[in-house]
């Protein structure tokens, strides 16, 4: 193999939904949905975005002592986000500047890491659509590359419909749509020229 293709084109997979191959038998990754925030040559960072954790967002409030008064907003799930740091927040959500610590991912879509956007969501002042999830998808320097080359990811310009809008369990199959792909037709071996 050439040292071209050991080189990472640097954020070549940001602003992407990586969608797992059917092969994918990573219990972590299996039919997953990850919304890729950064790829440089150190690695990659991404969330997933259709595994459902065992919270709820009031019992995030809880442990950060946030008080809600909205039942619709304190029953809605947290998502495992990847098994990197399961214990650290992020909310993905529709723009909004003047929170602590965000980085916007395409003009639809915001990660946010402070405290600050989940006290805003808490007292009803939030972004107008957000998710939250616990953990990350992390891949270290030419990883990601190596494991799409040998055929275990696809991926497709993210959508914010699809991260804001879609049931979880619909999230994986419309991904695969989205590439023009017939899911019956998709699996997991895959030729190398």
């Amino acid at each position: 193999m050439n040292e071209k293709h050991d080189k990472t084109l640097e954020g070549y997979l940001e602003q992407q939904l990586l969608i797992a191959m059917p092969s994918m038998l990573d219990p972590n990754f299996e039919r997953s949905v990850t919304l890729m925030c950064q790829h440089t040559e150190e690695g990659a960072i991404g969330i997933t975005i259709n595994r459902i954790s065992d919270y709820s967002l009031g019992e995030i409030f809880t442990q950060l002592d946030l008080s809600c008064e909205d039942e619709r907003i304190c029953a809605a799930p947290v998502l495992e986000g990847g098994p990197v740091n399961p214990d650290r927040g992020f909310v993905l959500h529709t723009p909004v500047e003047g929170f602590e610590s965000s980085l916007q991912i395409n003009p639809n879509i915001m990660v946010t890491t402070s405290r600050d956007v989940l006290a805003a969501i808490a007292s009803g002042e939030g972004p107008e659509q957000f998710i939250m999830a616990l953990g990350y998808a992390g891949w270290g320097d030419g990883q990601l590359e190596s494991e799409i080359r040998e055929n275990a990811w696809l991926s497709v310009p993210a959508d914010s419909a699809i991260v804001f809008d879609l049931p979880l369990e619909d999230r994986w199959q419309k991904a695969v749509s989205a590439l023009g792909i017939d899911i019956k037709h998709l699996h997991g071996e895959g030729g190398h020229a």
